[in-house]
């Protein structure tokens, strides 16, 4: 039987943001790309019946609002993941990963006790079914450039600097252990 999904839209500075819902929580949202590429996405990971409904999201919805204006750090929503056990470990430990905070695909990968996994850690990033709310834009590659971010590198670069600006500077785990 398939899962029945709502999706609904808001606007974000650089386009429209589509954010779909299962009974069971959020399960999937869209930075860029559309309506048709989350279902796509959300589709090849389950059986799904699709309908549009602009309220059925709004809760996520005023909170991404909240947060692309600097005035929310965290969000407070259930989320139905569909993924590996490998992906939805490396999903949670994304979780763990302050606002305006960064981490290396490395430091990822050893604190899940599988220290030669970065690439692996990159992998299960790129197929973060709930950008932002899986703070993925967090991941940054050990020499301390910004790697990849499936959504496009400019909407990376837009909420690393959106987060660093809200909290007085961008830091890595090993920075913040400095003092600096």
């Amino acid at each position: 039987m398939p899962v029945r999904v709502w999706a609904s839209s808001l606007r974000a500075p650089w386009g429209p943001v589509w954010v779909c819902s299962s009974q069971k929580g959020v399960c999937g949202i869209s930075l860029r790309g559309g309506k048709e590429a989350l279902e796509r996405d959300l589709g090849s990971r389950r059986a799904c019946d699709f309908r549009t409904d602009p309220e059925a999201n709004r809760e996520l919805m005023e909170q991404i609002q909240e947060y692309l204006t600097g005035g929310r750090k965290g969000f407070r929503v259930e989320l139905d993941l569909w993924g590996t056990a490998f992906q939805i470990g490396v999903w949670g430990n994304l979780r763990e990963i302050p606002y305006g905070e960064t981490r290396s695909y490395g430091q990822v990968a050893s604190s899940l006790g599988s220290p030669g996994a970065a690439r692996a850690v990159g992998r299960a990033a790129g197929r973060n079914p709930v950008p932002i709310v899986v703070p993925c834009h967090r991941l940054i590659r050990g020499d301390g450039s910004l790697g990849g971010f499936g959504c496009g590198l400019d909407i990376k670069g837009f909420l690393l600097a959106l987060e660093a600006r809200a909290s007085g500077g961008p830091r890595s785990k090993s920075q913040k252990r400095r003092g600096s």
